[in-house]
């Protein structure tokens, strides 16, 4: 899921193309992608597109007449600009908004079509479609910390609660942890002051970081290829891989459609984090180090 550094890029890229454009046409290709009535979507046709804003995880696109039109990407959507003229083909596109100077695509794939488009009107009507969490760039450590332990969570579910935390997902949040050196199940209110400090800084530093370097990357064109899978990433994605600061093998929490990953070493002095899926087969057989993981899994390979 695209989420604050990632959002950020495609509102400077849509900035360079739209922004004082009068948007065209909406056209629709996914049933189910509007998820409101009134106003009607051809309230949007010859309206300039006068504002972008970022909204959580969403985009959101001001026009004249106090007219929001609040796009959610969800996991598998991402936008695409092209040249005018060109008409909307593929199974995977979703919907296409033209203007006079080209055409921007929302494409969606897999069959789980979860990306969401609201029209609404109103600066009221837009701050209902806010979870409200904090925009964690440029907060004060004492904002951070009375939203962090607000509730008793893990790190990581706070981190990724829209309501506490604004613009920061899955993938971000495994990049933060590992940079703060915090376990992604310590419980918020448990956190001493020095970690929940660290933590503040990491969440800074990292979101900023990642959106220089997203930027660079980008330079004037569009980012057809945002995804959470990175090279640059230290631990999201890199399950088996060597950790870049201590070179010992990244690790997972599998859950649902998603999965957290964290270096032992760095992160949870060397203790292996329960795995769901595995834990409940394996149950006081589960190894408690990553060398007793590794052992375990050798002896399987030679039964097999």
């Amino acid at each position: 899921m695209p989420e604050l550094p990632d959002i950020t890029i495609y509102i400077e890229a849509l900035e360079r193309r739209v922004l004082g454009q009068t948007l065209d046409r909406t056209r629709i290709v996914t049933p189910f992608l509007l998820r409101t009535a009134a106003p009607p979507l051809s309230a949007l046709d010859g309206r300039r597109l006068i504002e972008l804003r970022r909204v959580g995880k969403r985009i959101a696109f001001g026009l004249e007449e106090g007219l929001w039109l609040v796009l959610h990407l969800m996991i598998a959507g991402r936008l695409h600009w092209r040249g005018p003229g060109i008409r909307v083909v593929g199974r995977q596109v979703a919907g296409q908004f033209d203007f006079p100077n080209g055409s921007l695509w929302l494409t969606e794939a897999g069959t789980k079509k979860r990306a969401s488009l609201h029209l609404v009107q109103g600066e009221e009507s837009l701050r209902q479609l806010d979870p409200g969490g904090l925009e964690v760039i440029g907060c004060s450590l004492n904002s951070f910390s009375e939203t962090l332990t607000r509730e008793n969570h893990t790190l990581k579910r706070a981190l990724t609660d829209p309501r506490l935390f604004s613009g920061v997902g899955n993938a971000y949040s495994d990049e933060i942890l590992h940079a703060a050196r915090l376990s992604p199940v310590a419980l918020t209110q448990k956190l001493p002051g020095d970690q929940v400090a660290r933590l503040h800084q990491a969440v800074q530093e990292t979101l900023l970081s990642w959106t220089t370097l997203l930027r660079s990357q980008v330079g004037d064109g569009f980012p057809e290829n945002v995804t959470a899978f990175r090279p640059e990433m230290a631990v999201h994605g890199k399950f088996g891989q060597p950790c870049p600061r201590c070179g010992n093998k990244v690790q997972r929490i599998r859950y649902a459609d998603n999965e957290t990953n964290y270096c032992p070493t760095c992160q949870t002095g060397g203790r292996l984090l329960a795995d769901r899926s595995l834990s409940l087969l394996l149950k006081k057989d589960w190894p408690r180090t990553p060398e007793e993981l590794e052992e375990l899994r050798g002896t399987e390979r030679k039964r097999s």
